[in-house]
Parts: C-alpha cells; sequence; structure tokens
C-alpha cells in the first residue's frame, strides 16, 4: 500500500471507528447478552489502530511477517473469547466484515480517482480476508477447546460415585459406556474406594441404553479393576431386554453378581455386610 494511503486511513482512523461501530450496532444481530457495547468499543478501538499502523506493509498478502503479529494476537484474542461466550461463527465474521466495509467506505469517500481507488480497495480487501480466514481458523480453535472442557466435564457429571453406606458405594451410569468413560468410571470409583475403605461397590447401568459385547467388556473390566482393590463389584440395572441380549451374544457374566434393580443390589450388599434395615413405627405421645 503506498504511503499516501496509510497516512490517509491514519487520518481518518477515528471515523472508520465511529462508522464500523454504528455498522455494529445497527446490526439486527448485535449480541447485547454477550458483550456489553462498551467492550465492544473497546475491541474495535483496540483492533483498528493495531491495523492501520500495520497497512504500511509492502507486502499486503503474506501475514506471515512479524509486524502482523499484534493484528493477529488482536484477532486471536477476540475469536478466542468469542467462542468460549457462546458467539456463533457468522456473529464473529460479521465483526470483521463490518470493519472491511468500514475501510472501503472510506477509500471510496477520500478517493477521487478511480483507478487509484480500485487499486487500494483491492488490496484492502485482499488483508482483510487474509485476517478473516485467521479469524475463523482461531475461532474454531477455540470451540473445539470449549467443547473437549464440556465433554469431560459432562463425562465427570455423568459418573458419580455415591457413598449410599458405609462400606457401599453406588455409581449410576447414564448414557453409552466407551472406552473413554469406562476409564473415568473405574479411575473414580477405585479413588473412591481407597478414600471411603469401601468394600462393596454397585455399578448400576438402568441409564445404559444398550448393552452390546464391547459394552459388557468395559464392565467386565471394571469389575475386575475394582475386585483387585478389595472390593466386591454388583452390577444392577440388568433389564429383560438386556438379559436378553447378554445371552444371545454369548458373554459370560456368571461369576458376576447381576440384580435387577439399584434397590435389590443394596438389600444384598446389606446382607453381605450383616446390616439389618427395620422400619420402624412412630410413637404418637
Amino acid at each position: 500500500m503506498s504511503f499516501n494511503s496509510h497516512k490517509l486511513l491514519q487520518k481518518q482512523k477515528k471515523n472508520i471507528l465511529e462508522l464500523w461501530m454504528k455498522n455494529q450496532l445497527a446490526d439486527e444481530g448485535l449480541r447485547e447478552d454477550l458483550i456489553s457495547n462498551e467492550d465492544l468499543r473497546g475491541q474495535s478501538e483496540e483492533l483498528i489502530s493495531s491495523l492501520v499502523n500495520n497497512l504500511t506493509s509492502n507486502d499486503m498478502e503474506d501475514l506471515d511477517g512479524e509486524n502482523w503479529n499484534p493484528v493477529i494476537e488482536i484477532l486471536g484474542g477476540i475469536a478466542i473469547t468469542r467462542a468460549r461466550q457462546g458467539f456463533s461463527p457468522r456473529e464473529t465474521g460479521r465483526f470483521v466484515f463490518s470493519l472491511k466495509d468500514a475501510l472501503l467506505a472510506t477509500l471510496q469517500k477520500e478517493i477521487a480517482d478511480s483507478k487509484t481507488l480500485f487499486e487500494e480497495s483491492n488490496k484492502i480487501s485482499r488483508v482483510m480476508d487474509n485476517l478473516s480466514i485467521i479469524t475463523f481458523e482461531t475461532f474454531i480453535k477455540g470451540r473445539e477447546e470449549v467443547i473437549l472442557r464440556q465433554t469431560d466435564e459432562i463425562a465427570e457429571i455423568s459418573t458419580p460415585v455415591i457413598r449410599v453406606w458405609d462400606g457401599i458405594l453406588a455409581l449410576p451410569i447414564i448414557g453409552t459406556l466407551d472406552s473413554s468413560r469406562t476409564q473415568i468410571v473405574m479411575e473414580n470409583l477405585l479413588q473412591e474406594i481407597v478414600e471411603t475403605g469401601s468394600s462393596i461397590a454397585i455399578l448400576d447401568i438402568s441409564g445404559v441404553p444398550a448393552v452390546d459385547s464391547l459394552v459388557a467388556q468395559h464392565l467386565i473390566k471394571t469389575v475386575s479393576a475394582t475386585r483387585l482393590m478389595g472390593a466386591e463389584c454388583i452390577i444392577s440395572g440388568i433389564r429383560p431386554e438386556i438379559a436378553q441380549t447378554v445371552v444371545h451374544l454369548g458373554i459370560d457374566l456368571s461369576n458376576i453378581i447381576t440384580k435387577a434393580s439399584l434397590a435389590t443390589a443394596l438389600a444384598y450388599a446389606f446382607k453381605v455386610l450383616r446390616l439389618e434395615v427395620k422400619r420402624t413405627t412412630l410413637s404418637k405421645n
């Protein structure tokens, strides 16, 4: 970009910012629930200042140079923040595209010669298009990080180990039991066995939609790991359709204690520990 064009945009920086803010605030998709107008203006002002300062580069299509690092870092930070805040890709894209519109509108207003306007507009368009690609790539990485974190959090929530009685733990499993969840189940269960000194663990699979040979193998591994820790493991929630599937697949669960419900498994655990639960009648005095 020529020196005069850079000076022009530097001189018009304030007007560009105001036009850009006007475009953003007029957008029907503005997410005021996710970002305040004050924060939006702060982001916009920081980005436009850094961008105008870097438009002096002769090679406008190569954004790998160190002089572009500040702009890319600011855009990356904005993209990551918006990904975490819940903005959509389209909403994040409009943030950058509206800046491009403001820059082009400023050039159109200030440059009278049509040939010069065409050349400088093309340069600005290429810069902004490349910056848009960088923004989307960073946004996608941010969304992937959010999804992975949420997946881990959901896995932790969906595999809670409950101390239902002294010496008795229960772990209700909800959803599909795959290899990664089996690892979490075993780690949580074994850790709780160590911390509580429990001798019986109940795996309740009432919330597991289906049991195939792979799920059964995961359950067997969990039972084996529990036994190695010196605790007995009971599998409850064996519905009729699951029992039929297990038999049909030829899966051998004969060496594992299974019960139809969590209540019957708990009753069995009481019996093993020689505990007796009685119903009492409150006296009326």
